[in-house]
């Protein structure tokens, strides 16, 4: 059992203490990134968003500059004194301005929020007439149960949205939730492993011009490839496997973008299909509008009109923003995001609880996964024999301030006491060793 598995649901608001200046005097110490919860790598202090896999992107970068490099110093300039001027030097000059065009929007499809939804610090409240109610037992509050999907209404229909598990929100409509990044997005297309990133409401229109100048890009080089080849053989009256054999390079690179423009041109195709249409790669595989109404059809001049020339919604999240550990919401949101070393054990230990139960005290210390029992009667011989704690009260608790007892916040400290208890009994007897103080949690 890993220290950290002992609080499955997020933390309740009163878990700190009873007073409010110990949170208003905590100082933020990290930004929301350093201990985001997603899989997302982040760059320039979070001011570059990535998914997990982001070093795609050099292979990418590489399979579009290395032809290119290619083709400006071997085949272009060539081309334009075989051509002259002024014509000719637009060939070298028009292709490197594709390129570096290719690579900005590369990035800013790769490097940007591409538009995830926040998550929520704990689950909505079920509504009347959604939540279902398990039988109370012992005089127990009822377990509600939140309904897996809702109906809402878009332009006059149905559409059903899912409640998130992981994120704790029922989704928009076209939100869902990528599994490579553990993020929720808004108007989610794909997970595109070629730019290491989700495509979202945010980066669609800059991936749509990323793959479309890819595509330009390996006609061009195609097209003055065989161009060069054809002025080599009226020059010097030679056929055509002489003039590959005079320019290796533009039969290298003739074979090289005959298959990639098949690839990215198909693609390009395929998302020029969707954005007349305005379906996403994910509902179109998933709920095939084929023959269905499509409530996000506008037709095809406002469906363009809305991918390319609506602004861009701003992020919903402020990556940069600080957050304190002793905040509750940015425990519950924030503590067991992916850290560095040294931000994970800063941040873990700032929003380690302890628990003031009479005489006994609990330091759960996140970052080092140990945890300390000081000794107490109340307890009992927590290596000889089961601790019960059916009957057993703690006078003071830090989810509980003194004069406001609630009976579902004691149940909740008293499942965790019996954890531990349970858990520290098990080690005792497996180790058979003499009583000590503390114990390694696993």
């Amino acid at each position: 059992m890993k220290g950290r598995s002992l609080f499955k649901s997020p933390l309740p608001r009163s878990y700190l203490s009873d007073t409010s200046s110990a949170s208003s005097a905590a100082v933020a110490t990290h930004r929301v990134y350093q201990v985001w919860r997603g899989k997302n790598r982040f760059l320039c202090g979070g001011r570059l968003i990535f998914g997990p896999d982001a070093r795609s992107i050099v292979l990418t970068v590489a399979l579009i500059m290395t032809p290119l490099a290619l083709f400006v110093a071997f085949v272009s300039f060539r081309v334009a004194d075989l051509i002259g001027k002024p014509l000719g030097t637009a060939v070298p000059a028009t292709a490197m301005a594709v390129g570096v065009f290719d690579v900005v929007v590369l990035v800013l499809t790769s490097g940007r929020d591409p538009g995830i939804i926040p998550r929520n610090a704990r689950p909505p409240e079920p509504d009347d007439a959604d939540s279902t109610a398990s039988p109370a037992s012992g005089g127990r509050a009822p377990s509600w149960s939140l309904p897996p999907t809702r109906d809402v209404y878009v332009n006059g229909m149905v559409v059903k949205v899912k409640y998130c598990h992981t994120c704790m929100l029922y989704r928009p409509p076209r939100c869902s939730h990528c599994s490579v990044c553990n993020n929720c997005v808004d108007r989610f297309d794909h997970h595109c492993p070629w730019v290491g990133q989700c495509i979202g409401r945010r980066n669609y229109r800059f991936f749509f011009m990323f793959i479309s100048s890819t595509t330009f890009l390996c006609l061009y080089v195609f097209g003055f490839s065989w161009v060069n080849l054809f002025l080599i053989s009226r020059q010097y009256s030679v056929g055509l496997g002489g003039a590959v054999a005079d320019s290796p390079v533009s039969g290298f690179l003739i074979a090289y973008t005959f298959v990639t423009a098949w690839f990215v041109g198909g693609l390009t195709a395929f998302h020029s299909y969707l954005v007349c249409t305005n379906q996403t790669t994910y509902e179109n595989f998933r709920y095939r509008y084929e023959g269905k109404a499509n409530p996000f059809n506008r037709g095809a001049a406002a469906n363009v009109a809305e991918i390319f020339f609506s602004p861009i919604p701003p992020s919903r999240i402020d990556f940069r923003a600080k957050v304190s550990p002793a905040d509750p919401d940015a425990a519950a949101l924030y503590y067991l995001g992916p850290l560095s070393s040294e931000s994970r054990i800063s941040f873990y230990t700032r929003a380690s609880l302890s628990f003031d139960m009479a005489k006994a005290s609990f330091d759960l210390n996140y970052s080092a996964k140990r945890t300390s029992v000081a000794s107490s009667s109340d307890f009992g011989d927590i290596y000889g024999h089961q601790v019960s704690t059916a009957h057993q009260q703690p006078r003071h608790s830090i989810f509980d301030g003194p004069g406001r007892g609630s009976r579902k916040v004691e149940e909740e400290a008293d499942a965790v006491t019996a954890e531990l208890g349970a858990t520290m009994q098990q080690y005792g007897a497996a180790a058979d060793r003499p009583r000590g103080r503390e114990f390694e949690a696993v």
